[in-house]
């Protein structure tokens, strides 16, 4: 039978995938410096393994005779997952996913070195040479798919999305929150004459910020036996979902940027966690792309962990791990502190989706070819000025080499934050009107509710539905900014 042979592809697959996601978690937290080309050349020549076994030629019979037999809906709706990962993999050879993946990865390692120092001019090399390959796999994936190359990229992590669909969603967007953030930061000013930022002690040893991420991690529904927590440059959540590897950094002057980063991404090791385990070897028992995702990660994030409530159950965890007595009064102005900054990471719910808008309109320049790589500071600083009023040109750390997913090749990937900000907002209210009292579970450190409801909708659903079909099936509507822009008007509103 044709579905056992695909079956049985699917697990040996699996295991590769396993193995290269352990190897690339490891190589961003434990690895020696001098282990950088060794591990290049092994996850290249397992993604090349990989991707030939994936893109068999008698695959594509095994998934003819499959859609002929009988099987139940789920199996249909396997196969046919199955079917859209063999056609997007078969548009590139193996031996140019082979030759990405070790450029990717060396670029990434020398990003790691480079942007400390802000050297873009010896940075530049590696960064031109991963943006060709891109464009020669966004115009092999085009010709296949019949797609614009910057769609076929996005097609890669958010099936279904087109970027003339995006762009005038952003563009609106772009527009209410350029005249938002000076609303919000008036507001701000006004709350702060009446009652002073509370100042942070400055001293928030790593190890007690640590446990206390842990202990929030635990809480919100973490499984600490099928997880963990390290340091990494650039905190991410990798791993496989039986091992999710989640990192952040720490800065012992603050403790909420790593608390929040903690948060963030234990929301997508939720979701990992709690992908329905029977076709967990399928790409049908995977996450629906990477908008679905991130709408976990902020979910937690942004709806849970910026919530007032939220922060009556976490101020004695705060005294307990940091020795801090704060009140709802001192911790809110900085949970809820709107500012004007030049990294991603650390930006506030306001102005964040600025900083994608910037990343989604450059990346689709670069790479239609109309923007150089050389040109990315002026054209990156440009847009900064324009959108928050700040500068990056004399700063290339804090601008064009600040993230990470440029160097790895990651193209199409950054519109999926902010669309996920959207979405998160969505399900927020969908959750809220079906269980009004949230809030009060919130409050008291009860979240099964919360994840109750975002396993039944959203989690054990895989990718059994396209990312449109989901959030309607989820919230009761097709994607709605409205949301998103209410949530912002009420948090950080007049």
């Amino acid at each position: 039978m044709s579905f056992k042979k695909l079956d049985d592809l699917c697990r040996k697959l699996e295991a590769l995938e396993h193995a290269l996601a352990i190897l690339g978690a490891d190589e961003a937290t434990h690895m020696a410096v001098g282990g950088g080309e060794k591990r290049a050349e092994a996850m290249a020549a397992l993604a090349g393994m990989h991707h030939r076994q994936a893109t068999a030629p008698e695959i594509a019979d095994w998934l003819a005779a499959a859609e002929t037999e009988e099987l139940d809906e789920m199996q249909r709706a396997a196969v046919r997952e199955l079917r859209r990962q063999y056609v997007n993999m078969t548009c590139l050879p193996s031996e140019f996913v082979e030759r990405q993946t070790q450029a990717r990865m060396r670029s990434e390692q020398l990003w790691r070195d480079l942007r400390a120092k802000g050297d873009w001019a010896g940075f530049l090399p590696a960064l031109d040479g991963v943006v060709a390959l891109v464009r020669e796999e966004a115009q092999m994936r085009a010709e296949k798919l019949g797609l614009d190359p910057y769609d076929a990229l996005m097609e890669q992590y958010d099936p279904g999305n087109r970027a003339a669909d995006i762009a005038p969603v952003f563009d609106d967007l772009k527009a209410f929150l350029k005249d938002f953030v000076p609303e919000a930061l008036a507001v701000q000013e006004e709350r702060l004459a009446k009652r002073p930022l509370k100042a942070l002690s400055g001293t928030y040893p790593v190890e007690r910020q640590r446990e206390l991420g842990l202990a929030m991690m635990a809480a919100v529904g973490f499984d600490l036996t099928h997880g963990s927590l390290s340091v990494s440059h650039h905190p991410f959540c990798g791993g496989v979902p039986t091992d999710v590897r989640i990192t952040t950094r720490y800065r012992t002057t603050e403790f909420l940027s790593a608390l929040m980063g903690v948060l963030h991404e234990t929301g997508h090791a939720l979701y990992e966690q709690n992908l329905p385990q029977d076709w967990a070897h399928w790409p049908l028992g995977r996450a629906r792309g990477m908008a679905v995702h991130e709408s976990q990660s902020l979910f937690v994030e942004k709806q849970i962990g910026r919530n007032p409530a939220f922060w009556q159950w976490a101020l004695p965890r705060l005294e307990e791990h940091l020795g801090e007595a704060w009140s709802m009064e001192d911790i809110l102005p900085h949970v809820h502190h709107v500012a004007r900054g030049l990294i991603r990471v650390d930006a506030d719910e306001v102005t964040y989706p600025l900083h994608v808008i910037l990343r989604f309109e450059l990346e689709r320049e670069l790479v239609s070819g109309r923007l150089a790589t050389k040109d990315i500071p002026e054209a990156w600083d440009a847009k900064m000025r324009d959108y928050l009023g700040l500068s990056t040109i004399d700063d290339p750390a804090d601008g064009p080499m600040q993230d990470v997913h440029w160097p790895g090749a990651a193209f199409g990937y950054f519109p999926s934050y902010t669309l996920g900000a959207m979405m998160a907002a969505q399900q927020w209210a969908a959750l809220a009107k079906a269980v009004p009292d949230v809030d009060a579970g919130i409050a008291a450190g009860r979240f099964d509710a919360v994840n109750g409801w975002r396993r039944e909708k959203i989690w054990s659903q895989g990718s059994r539905w396209s990312t449109p079909e989901l959030l309607e099936r989820a919230t009761g509507e097709k994607l709605n900014a409205e949301y998103f822009i209410g949530h912002l008007k009420a948090r950080y509103g007049a």
